[in-house]
């Protein structure tokens, strides 16, 4: 009784309306969640791209908004919005993930990242060749770039409703290759899918890097300020023609990893404020104020802005941003003469074939020239499996298909990516599962 008193003396008050807030915060941290989210918003745009109503619902993604300073007029369609605005915040979370990694996490040491690292190279390489052997010289070329993609969302959905029929050592490592594939997705955006550049706007871009930096090194933590230069930064791309979501990665880059304030002195603060609300002698409003005021600061600041920004903003990619996206992009009208396309099959082919044998081979041998080490938890299917799940493209497939070609290519492209996206899932939850039984009998 008394361990449940002291238990619920850790906790904020509650309130009624957080017996409906709670269940939903729940749903919200739950891995598998946010894939079945995002292949429901999926589902919902193929079956609205192929109905009675598709006409409507495709028209409706073409819709212009925007706003009008003076003489200066921004003007984009919803979906312009939802990939060059929304996907930058996703790219954002990305560019977090990547830096966590980097200094905290698989990625920090190269003996630790060499398997993700080799594993990734393979997997973007042979799928883009295997495109590229396919269209090479015809008029699908450009999207070499499309079968390389790993989505991460899916990816994590999969491990997590596999659970614990998976090892620990899988999961760890599709997640550190699908951050190092991601690295290569932002390389392939910002160097193969810019066309012409605006130096101007681009000066500008930079400039306002440099103040980003300038202000972290004054000390300065005001959220707000840092919120409106990165917004100067995301225009300043968006302006110079290389796509704007690299402004979003460039700022999470950028994002401290450490927290202001140690474990250490934040216990020395919350000691003297409990000493100070203990105390016997008489308290003014304004003490008591500033006492607690410096006690709230204390506590955020001890928290690092990777962690806060990670996990204030992934519920929000995961359960609005990447489903709108889909909604926005995953609708395209299915025919039997689009799924046989050259250039459907060719997406096919990268995802299916050319991601797994990718993964595995360049895998392979780097273990045996002892480049790299499998985890002990780990066996040869469990890395052709994990391969195959990394064939989940999705979307980042989408969002390069969408900078690589124009219809009816890109709708031939998408429906490549679904189907090939689809076949990994498949085959690589087959492996995994047949693997784990023979090995558990």
């Amino acid at each position: 009784m008394a361990e449940h008193q002291k238990t619920d003396a850790l906790k904020l008050p509650e309130e009624p309306v957080d017996r409906i807030i709670d269940p939903i915060r729940r749903f919200m941290h739950v891995e598998a969640a946010s894939g079945v989210v995002l292949l429901l918003a999926t589902i919902l745009a193929l079956l609205a791209a192929n109905s009675e109503w598709s006409s409507a619902y495709l028209a409706l993604w073409e819709l212009p908004a925007g706003f009008q300073i003076g003489d200066f007029i921004m003007v984009h369609s919803l979906k312009h919005w939802v990939n060059d605005f929304l996907m930058a915040i996703f790219f954002f979370v990305i560019g977090l993930e990547v830096k966590r990694e980097m200094v905290k996490g698989e990625l920090q040491s190269l003996k630790s990242a060499a398997l993700p690292i080799f594993a990734a190279l393979g997997g973007m390489i042979i799928p883009a060749m295997l495109y590229l052997l396919v269209q090479s010289g015809k008029s699908g070329e450009q999207g070499w770039g499309i079968p390389m993609a790993t989505d991460i969302a899916f990816v994590v959905g999969t491990l997590a409703i596999l659970g614990k029929r998976i090892p620990p050592g899988l999961r760890v490592l599709l997640l550190s290759l699908a951050i190092v594939d991601d690295i290569g997705a932002i390389l392939v955006i910002a160097i193969g899918y810019t066309s012409s550049l605006d130096y101007t706007a681009l000066l500008m871009g930079i400039g306002f890097i440099g103040l980003f930096i300038l202000l972290q090194k004054a000390g300065v933590r005001n959220v707000a300020v840092y919120t409106a230069v990165a917004l100067c930064i995301w225009f300043g791309f968006h302006e110079s023609g290389i796509h704007a979501t690299i402004a979003g990665v460039i700022v999470g880059l950028l994002t401290p990893a450490e927290s202001w304030v140690s474990e250490k002195r934040l216990t020395g603060l919350l000691q003297q404020t409990m000493q100070f609300l203990q105390g016997e002698r008489p308290r003014t409003s304004k003490e008591r104020y500033e006492v607690l005021r410096t006690a709230e600061r204390a506590a955020r600041k001890s928290v690092s802005s990777i962690e806060r920004f990670e996990n204030d903003l992934h519920p929000w990619v995961s359960f609005l941003i990447m489903p709108v996206f889909a909604l926005a992009n995953a609708g395209v009208p299915v025919n039997i003469s689009g799924i046989s396309s050259a250039v459907a099959l060719a997406v096919v082919l990268g995802l299916l074939i050319g991601k797994p044998v990718g993964i595995y081979l360049f895998s392979w041998v780097a273990i045996k020239l002892k480049l790299a080490v499998l985890p002990d938890d780990l066996n040869q299917l469990d890395l052709l499996g994990g391969g195959f799940l990394a064939g989940i493209g999705f979307t980042m497939a989408l969002f390069i298909a969408g900078l690589a070609l124009q219809n009816p290519l890109l709708d031939q492209a998408k429906l490549g990516i679904i189907m090939g996206s689809s076949l990994s899932a498949l085959i690589g939850v087959l492996i995994l599962v047949m693997n784990r039984k023979g090995i558990n009998n």
